[in-house]
C-alpha cells in the first residue's frame, strides 16, 4: 500500500512538472518529443549518408560514375516515398503508427547496411578484401531500399504530426515549432557530418583492420533506434487525428471525374462553372470539392519551386568541387572540401533564431506585410544571388589554375637529371636547362614537334589531351605520363624520379611506395595538406628524410640526383619540382555564398514546412507536406537536365546560367504569389459542413413532414370508413 501511494504522489509529482512546464513555455509537452525524434532521425540519415558514396567507391570497388548514379537514384527515391507515407498515414494507419511502423523499417534498414559493411563475413582467405562481393552488394541494397521506405515513409508525418498537437489558437507556436523542428534537422546534420567521417576513418575488423565503415552506418543505426524509442515514449501525450479513409483515391477519383465530366459537357449550350472542379458536384459532396480545390491551389504555386532546390543541393557537388581547387588553410584549422558543406548547418543553427525573435518582428513593426509566399520569393532571389557570388569566387579561381591541355594539343615539360647544363630545342622553342632543374611551366604543342638537343634531332609526338615529362638522363630520354587534372579532395599529388644509380626505396608517410630502379619514376601519391616526411632508402640501410610543407592541390615531382649523399643534410639536394601550383583562393571566400544561400534556405524552407501546412485542409496535411517534399526530387532532376542540355566549358558560366533560371522563376512566383489568396481551411470545412448539415437538415425535415401528412390521410381516410360503417349499421338496425 505505501508503494502504490509513493507511486501515486511521483506519476502526481511528474504530471504536475510537465504542466507547468507546459504552462511556463506555451508548447505542448508532447511536440519536445517530435523534436528529439527528428533530430536523431535526421542524424541517422546525414551521417550514413556521409559516408555512402565513399563506401560505394572504396569497400563495393565501384567506380565514379556508377556509385554516383546510385548515389543519386537512393536519394531521389527517399525524396519520391513521402508520398506512399503520406497515403498510409491519412488514410489507413494514422500519423503516429506510420511513424512508428516506417521507423522499424528504417532501423532495420540502417543494420543491414551496416551489417553489408562487415569484410570479415565473406573474407574467407582473410586477406581484407571480401571474397562474395555479390552479398554484401545484394545486401546493401536490400538495407537502402528499407532506408528509403523508413525515410520518406515518415517524412511527410513527422511535421504533420507536429502540428496537430497545437490548438487552433496557438498559431504562434505552431510557427515557431517548425522552425525549432528545422532547427533540430540541421542540428542532427551538421553533427552526424562531422562525427561519422571520423568513424569512417577508424580501422576495424577481425582478421585484418579496414577502414571502419560498420561503424560509420552502425552509428547512425543506433541513434534511429532511440529516435523510434523517444517517439514511442511519448505515445500517452500525443494528440492523434484519426485517418479519415482513402483520401488519396477519392481525389483522385473525383479530379478524375471533373475532368471527364466537364470533357462530356465541353459543349457552349451547357452553363459555365465557377471552378472546373464543380463539375465533379454531381456526384462527390461539395466539402470534398472544396478541399481538393484547396490542394490544387497550393500545388500549383509548387510547380516553380523545384529550381530552389535545384541550386540548392549543388552545395554538395558543384561547391564541393569548387572547394577542391581552393586553399584549406584557416591558421590553426585546417579545412577539407568536402567539410565546408558544415557551414550550412552551422549557419542555420545561427539564422534561425535570428529570424524568428529579431528579422521578423523587425519587419512586423515597420509595418510590411512579409507574408510566407513573399518570404519564399526573397528565399529564392537570396540563392540566386548565391550562384553569383559562386560565379565570381570561380572566375577568380580560374586565373589560378594550370592550363590544361585540350583534346587536340598536348603538354610537356623537360626535367634535366644530369649534373650539367643542357641545350633543348623543342618545337622552336629554346629551353636551356641547368643541372638537376627543370622547365618552370609545360610547353603547349599542336601536333609532332622536333626535338634538338646536343646534336640530335628527331620528332616527337604524345597523345593529345595529355601532360608529359620528358626527362633526360646519361644518353636517352625517358618518358613518363603527368596526371591532367587537379588531385582530388584538394589532397596532394607527390612522385619520385630515381637518378641514383642503385634501386631506392621510398615511403611516404607511414605508406610503403616500394623500390623504384634508377632512372626511373614513381606512381603519384596522395598526400594530405600540412607537413609531409618521406623516407629514403638504398639496400645498404642508408637512408634520407626529406621533409615538405603542402598546400592543397598541388603536385610535384621529387627528383633523386645522381649525386645524392646519404647523411643529415641529404634533403638539401633532392630537388622538389612543382607541376601544379597549389591553391592559392582560401576557402573563406565561400562563406558569403553559403551565407546567401542558407538564408535563403531559412526563409525559404521553413516558411514553406509553415505555409504547407496551415492551407491544408485537416485530412491532407500529410499529403501536401508529401507534394512539398516532392519538390526536392524534381529539383535534382532539374540538374541533371540542365547540366546535360547546356555542356558549358567554364563552371562560371554554369553559375551564372543556374542563376538566371532561378530569377526567372522567382518573378513567375511572385506573380502567381501576388494572386494567391491565402485560405482558412477550418473556417471553409466548417462551412460546408454547416451547409450539408442544414441541407440534410432540410430534408430530414421534408421527409418527416411528408410521412405525417400521410399518416394525417390514413387517419382522415380510416375516419371516414369507421363514419361509412357506423352510418350502415344505423340503417340496418332501423330496418
Amino acid at each position: 500500500m505505501g508503494y502504490y501511494i509513493f507511486k501515486q504522489k511521483k506519476s502526481s509529482q511528474t504530471f504536475i512538472i510537465l504542466l507547468f512546464l507546459q504552462k511556463i513555455c506555451g508548447y505542448p509537452i508532447s511536440i519536445f518529443f517530435i523534436v528529439i525524434n527528428e533530430f536523431c532521425e535526421r542524424f541517422s540519415y546525414y551521417g550514413m549518408r556521409a559516408v555512402l558514396v565513399l563506401y560505394f567507391k572504396y569497400f563495393l570497388r565501384w567506380d565514379d560514375d556508377f556509385a554516383t548514379t546510385i548515389y543519386h537514384t537512393f536519394v531521389a527515391l527517399c525524396y519520391l516515398t513521402p508520398i506512399l507515407g503520406a497515403i498510409i498515414a491519412d488514410s489507413w494507419l494514422g500519423k503516429f503508427k506510420t511513424i512508428v511502423y516506417l521507423s522499424i523499417v528504417y532501423t532495420l534498414g540502417q543494420v543491414v547496411l551496416a551489417v553489408s559493411a562487415i569484410h570479415d563475413i565473406t573474407d574467407t582467405n582473410k586477406d581484407g578484401t571480401p571474397d562474395n562481393m555479390t552479398f554484401h552488394v545484394a545486401l546493401s541494397m536490400v538495407g537502402l531500399l528499407l532506408i528509403a521506405l523508413g525515410t520518406g515513409g515518415i517524412k511527410p508525418c513527422v511535421a504533420a504530426f507536429g502540428g496537430d498537437q497545437f490548438e487552433d489558437h496557438q498559431e504562434k507556436q505552431r510557427g515557431t515549432f517548425f522552425s525549432i523542428f528545422y532547427l533540430s534537422i540541421n542540428a542532427g546534420s551538421l553533427l552526424s557530418t562531422i562525427i561519422t567521417p571520423i568513424l569512417r576513418g577508424q580501422e576495424c575488423g577481425i582478421h585484418t583492420q579496414q577502414q571502419c565503415y560498420p561503424l560509420a552506418f552502425g552509428v547512425p543505426a543506433a541513434l534511429m533506434a532511440v529516435a523510434l524509442i523517444v517517439f514511442i515514449v511519448g505515445n500517452g501525450m500525443y494528440h492523434k487525428t484519426a485517418p479519415q479513409g482513402n483520401i488519396m483515391v477519392k481525389v483522385t477519383k473525383c479530379i478524375g471525374f471533373a475532368i471527364k465530366n466537364r470533357f462530356r459537357h465541353r459543349s457552349s449550350q451547357y452553363p459555365k462553372r465557377e471552378h472546373w472542379m464543380d463539375w465533379a458536384d454531381e456526384k462527390y459532396d461539395k466539402l470534398l470539392i472544396a478541399q481538393v480545390k484547396m490542394v490544387l491551389k497550393v500545388l500549383f504555386l509548387y510547380i516553380p519551386l523545384p529550381m530552389f532546390w535545384a541550386l540548392f543541393d549543388q552545395q554538395g557537388s558543384r561547391w564541393t568541387l569548387q572547394a577542391t581547387t581552393m586553399d584549406g588553410d584557416f591558421g590553426g584549422l585546417t579545412i577539407q572540401p568536402d567539410q565546408m558543406q558544415t557551414v550550412n548547418p552551422i549557419l542555420i543553427l545561427i539564422l534561425v533564431p535570428i529570424m524568428d525573435s529579431l528579422i521578423y518582428p523587425l519587419i512586423s513593426k515597420c509595418k510590411l506585410n512579409f507574408t510566407p509566399l513573399r518570404r519564399i520569393t526573397v528565399g529564392m532571389f537570396f540563392a540566386a544571388m548565391a550562384f553569383v557570388v559562386a560565379a565570381v569566387v570561380q572566375l577568380q579561381i580560374d586565373k589560378t589554375l594550370p592550363k590544361f591541355p585540350s583534346n587536340s594539343e598536348m603538354q610537356v615539360k623537360f626535367i634535366n637529371a644530369v649534373n650539367r647544363d643542357v641545350q633543348v630545342t623543342a618545337g622552336g622553342h629554346d629551353l636551356p636547362l641547368k643541372p638537376l632543374t627543370a622547365t618552370e611551366d609545360y610547353v603547349t604543342f599542336s601536333g609532332e614537334f622536333e626535338l634538338a638537343m646536343e646534336g640530335s634531332s628527331f620528332p616527337f609526338s604524345f597523345p593529345e589531351g595529355t601532360r608529359n615529362t620528358i626527362t633526360i638522363v646519361q644518353n636517352m630520354t625517358k618518358l613518363f605520363e603527368d596526371i591532367t587534372k587537379k588531385p582530388e579532395q584538394g589532397a596532394n599529388a607527390i612522385r619520385f624520379f630515381n637518378g641514383f644509380d642503385t634501386a631506392l626505396n621510398v615511403t611516404v608517410g607511414d605508406k610503403e611506395i616500394g623500390y623504384i630502379l634508377p632512372n626511373n619514376m614513381s606512381e603519384y601519391t596522395s598526400v594530405k595538406h600540412g607537413d609531409a616526411g618521406y623516407w629514403i632508402r638504398n639496400d645498404a640501410g642508408l637512408e634520407c628524410f626529406v621533409k615538405q610543407e603542402l598546400g592543397f592541390g598541388s603536385s610535384y615531382t621529387l627528383l633523386i640526383p645522381p649525386t645524392l649523399t646519404f647523411g643529415g643534410k641529404c634533403s638539401e639536394g633532392i630537388q622538389k619540382i612543382l607541376d601544379i601550383e597549389p591553391n592559392t583562393i582560401s576557402m573563406a571566400w565561400q562563406i558569403p555564398q553559403y551565407f546567401l544561400l542558407t538564408a535563403g534556405e531559412v526563409v525559404f524552407s521553413v516558411t514553406g514546412l509553415e505555409f504547407s501546412y496551415s492551407q491544408a485542409p485537416s485530412n491532407m496535411k500529410a499529403v501536401l507536406q508529401a507534394g512539398w517534399l516532392l519538390t526536392v526530387a524534381f529539383g535534382n532532376i532539374i540538374v541533371l537536365i540542365v547540366a546535360e542540355a547546356a555542356t558549358l566549358e567554364d563552371q562560371w558560366a554554369e553559375y551564372i546560367l543556374f542563376a538566371a533560371l532561378l530569377v526567372l522563376v522567382c518573378i513567375i512566383f511572385a506573380i502567381m504569389a501576388y494572386f494567391y489568396t491565402y485560405i482558412d481551411p477550418a473556417k471553409i470545412e466548417a462551412h460546408f459542413a454547416n451547409t450539408e448539415y442544414g441541407e440534410k437538415e432540410r430534408k430530414k425535415s421534408l421527409e418527416m413532414a411528408k410521412k405525417a401528412s400521410f399518416q394525417h390521410q390514413d387517419e382522415d381516410k380510416k375516419g371516414s370508413d369507421s363514419s361509412s360503417d357506423e352510418e350502415e349499421e344505423s340503417k340496418q338496425s332501423k330496418m
